[in-house]
């Protein structure tokens, strides 16, 4: 991996007291890198930022329509949810439909991200569930997809597992990577992660955003399907007040962001796919960052430019709400000829 690069830095008062580091790769819609920062090969695990890929096989078999799963439930497959009344409500339905068990999910009970959903579940007297996990819209994926290939979703974390094997192939397609150099670990939800280089994570969100660049007819119909439902339902992304739903409010972008600092999105009108991570796992800086990377690239919505603001607007403020600092992107794009 190559050295990483200043992106962030955070002043407390006048004084600098933090710099985030990191990797930015923009590639064309050929996959050809033509603005970077840091190293745009550096190899990165996706993390979560998979989901839109690893959602797919799902439509590309038909399981939306076998089961009878709704439009905007589905669009949970491709999400890390915020444990909301209406991720759990399409879970519930989607496991129903299926004729699955929610003990059949195999990671740890977890309680809901978003505060007010917690604060209902405390007062009412709920326990952690499976559902409130913000990975079980993928693993109910994958269920599904093991399900409709063994006849039984049992196993389906397991790597060498049918329906695990058919996302290694549907990630390594998108990517534009060979599937035998992707190279694997285990998530925090306990399946199988990616990990391949950070112009291939951008290659693989133009490839969702340039649907006509999708080589396999199969996952460019299930691509075709699946991104104009991420649009229609972006509340099931994420939730109510987070990025990866905020952003997906622009028809132009398709975007997901995965643990510790790694983010995908891409841009349909201008054909370009875009990547970056930030090597200390920051998160709070992605608004800051994605302002900054239209901004040189010269993309501009105002909507969208407003969400991104009231997300992050670069104001450093305490506990007490008191302004006490600044944090500004102090990156230059590097274009390439």
């Amino acid at each position: 991996m190559g050295q990483a690069t200043p992106l962030t830095q955070e002043y407390r008062g006048d004084l600098l007291d933090l710099t985030h580091f990191g990797h930015i790769a923009v590639v064309d819609e050929t996959g050809r890198v033509i603005y970077s920062a840091g190293d745009p090969s550096a190899v990165i695990f996706y993390r979560s930022a998979s989901k839109p890929v690893q959602a797919l096989p799902v439509f590309a078999r038909g399981l939306k329509e076998k089961y009878g799963i709704t439009d905007e439930e589905s669009v949970i497959f491709a999400a890390s949810h915020a444990g909301e009344p209406f991720h759990v409500a399409a879970l519930e339905s989607i496991f129903k439909k299926a004729g699955f068990s929610e003990d059949q999910l195999i990671m740890n009970p977890a309680v809901p991200a978003y505060g007010p959903a917690n604060e209902a579940r405390i007062r009412a007297g709920i326990g952690p569930r499976k559902f409130f996990h913000n990975c079980s819209g993928k693993h109910a994926a994958l269920m599904l997809l093991q399900k409709e290939l063994t006849g039984s979703p049992e196993g389906y974390e397991k790597i060498d597992s049918p329906c695990q094997q058919e996302v290694l192939r549907t990630v390594a397609a998108f990517s534009e990577y060979p599937a035998d150099q992707i190279q694997l670990g285990i998530d925090g939800c306990g399946v199988p992660v990616f990990a391949v280089g950070l112009k291939n994570i951008a290659t693989a969100y133009k490839n969702l955003a340039c649907i006509d660049t999708i080589a396999d007819p199969d996952l460019r119909r299930a691509a075709g399907q699946l991104v104009p439902l991420i649009h229609q339902y972006p509340h099931m992304m994420r939730g109510t007040g987070y990025l990866c739903s905020e952003i997906n409010y622009d028809g132009n972008i398709v975007a997901k962001g995965g643990a510790l600092g790694v983010y995908g999105l891409a841009l349909k009108k201008e054909r370009l796919g875009i990547a970056f991570k930030l090597t200390d796992g920051t998160e709070t800086d992605w608004p800051l960052i994605i302002r900054e990377i239209f901004r040189q690239i010269g993309y501009h919505n105002e909507e969208t430019e407003a969400r991104l603001l009231r997300l992050g607007d670069g104001i450093l403020r305490n506990d007490n709400n008191t302004i006490v600092g600044t944090r500004k992107a102090v990156f230059t794009l590097e274009k390439h000829a």
